[in-house]
């Protein structure tokens, strides 16, 4: 079997590129950086990450959206506060690496 043949073997299809593409767009941002940075060390709800992070809570309700559809946090009610998390232990790990890379 030749490189070329190997490669193609192993390629995911054009959707699943475009799809991961899109998941690490939303990595783009640092505030959404900041915000994911901050819900690995607690759940919060809107108004304390805006407190914690300096940001205005419209705003941080705008990343915290973005980060709900690209299915990085989830959300838990409890009366009228909203509390958000990461969606899983994968999201911790993607930065956790991202961070290790940039520190080498």
């Amino acid at each position: 079997m030749n490189d070329l043949c190997k490669i193609d073997a192993v390629m995911p299809p054009d959707e699943e590129i475009c799809d991961l593409a899109d998941f690490f767009k939303v990595f783009g941002d640092s505030s959404r950086l900041k915000v994911l940075w901050a819900l690995h060390h607690g759940e919060l709800c809107v108004s304390h990450l805006a407190e914690h992070l300096g940001m205005s809570v419209p705003a941080v309700s705008h990343q915290l959206k973005i980060l709900r559809q690209g299915h990085l946090v989830r959300t838990r009610r409890e009366g009228k506060n909203i509390y958000y998390s990461p969606a899983d232990d994968h999201v911790k790990k993607i930065l956790d690496l991202g961070m290790e890379h940039m520190n080498e």
